[in-house]
């Protein structure tokens, strides 16, 4: 993803919410989301798209593991290997042998990371669904910001490195060059159509499942741009999001490309405005 501005401390307070349309729910204190046990219905589905990630992906995959057992609720992983040449794969069913709520999902070439996100979300049945890039670089940690939102009435919450680069509370540790790259795409993004949305790009965001089935019913962006279609059709059907600051750390080994990616992304932006002509 496209990293944004940088700052230092941890997160230690309870984050601001802020909301990106108008409120279609009474704002009320937060009551924690359903406890379970850890048998019943699915409570969380966690959707991992990965290409190449045999470098990174297992670091991750234990973290969320073990942050979702100390949660007792049920829960399942479904990891996306999106034609993959390295042992992504191999290193995922090993893994699983120990972690049965783990799932592999294989493509046999690589279709983009937008397809991916889609296949997965449209297998998942949790009640609530994230989805969250593969290299860690949002620890799993941030969920509870994203569930707080839900919780409080939003539809869709979607993790921010742009509003948590302006708080002292948090921590954005980006290079600069992507940052700089990050925060012209952006500006470009809410001159073209997604006005008051500060990071679109960040891979950490969560569905009430029935929104998930409903945008990714309709999504087509197989490649990054594929946030931005999400967000600009929820913006179309009303739906409430709420962008959520996050702790936030660029991990070596990144896919993207800010200046290559970047142009196929305004590009296939352009495209979603043209099949919309509403607009958001």
């Amino acid at each position: 993803m496209l990293p944004l501005q940088s700052s230092h401390s941890s997160a230690t307070v309870r984050p601001p919410v802020f909301e990106l349309t108008p409120p279609r729910f009474t704002a009320t204190r937060l009551v924690p989301l359903s406890r379970q046990q850890t048998s019943g219905p699915i409570e969380w589905s966690i959707v991992i798209p990965a290409y190449n990630e045999a470098a990174r992906i297992l670091p991750y995959l234990r973290a969320i593991t073990a942050y979702m057992r100390d949660r007792g609720q049920p829960y399942e992983i479904l990891v996306v290997d999106d034609g993959s040449t390295d042992a992504t794969a191999s290193l995922v069913e090993a893994l699983i042998a120990s972690a049965q709520e783990i799932q592999l999902l294989r493509t046999p070439r690589r279709q983009g990371k937008g397809a991916a996100v889609r296949r997965g979300m449209k297998a998942a049945v949790g009640r609530l669904q994230l989805f969250t890039d593969a290299d860690g670089a949002t620890p799993i940690q941030e969920l509870a910001r994203l569930e707080q939102a839900l919780a409080e009435g939003a539809d869709l919450a979607i993790g921010s490195r742009a509003l948590a680069s302006r708080l002292p509370d948090y921590a954005i540790k980006a290079r600069l060059h992507r940052t700089l790259l990050g925060n012209l795409f952006n500006a470009i993004v809410q001159r073209s159509g997604l006005r008051g949305i500060a990071d679109t790009q960040c891979g950490f965001k969560l569905f009430r499942r029935t929104v998930a089935q409903d945008l990714f019913g309709v999504s087509s962006i197989d490649g990054y741009g594929f946030d931005l279609e999400l967000l600009y059709v929820a913006r179309q059907r009303g739906y409430h999001i709420a962008e959520i600051p996050v702790n936030w750390s660029d991990q070596p080994g990144s896919k993207v490309h800010p200046l290559r990616d970047g142009v196929a992304m305004l590009r296939e932006l352009a495209l979603i405005k043209r099949k919309n002509p509403r607009g958001p």
